[in-house]
């Protein structure tokens, strides 16, 4: 095996590495995509009801 056939395997190995790593990577990136979806929604509908108990809520003696 001559140098550039070594140096052209070694480039091959570490593109599958990175090729695997990138597929890994957008994976979790889909994940949290869906988690900041999913807690955007449930900030929206906890706002939705405080809004809505507005008028309903009683002040703190504190206030």
């Amino acid at each position: 095996m001559t140098d550039k056939d070594r140096r052209l395997t070694e480039l091959e190995i570490r593109f599958s590495h990175i090729s695997l790593q990138l597929e890994e990577l957008s994976g979790e990136l889909l994940g949290c995509y869906r988690r900041i979806e999913a807690l955007e929604r449930e900030g929206r509908r906890l706002r939705d009801t405080l809004r809505n108990m507005g008028p309903d809520l009683i002040e703190s003696p504190d206030e």
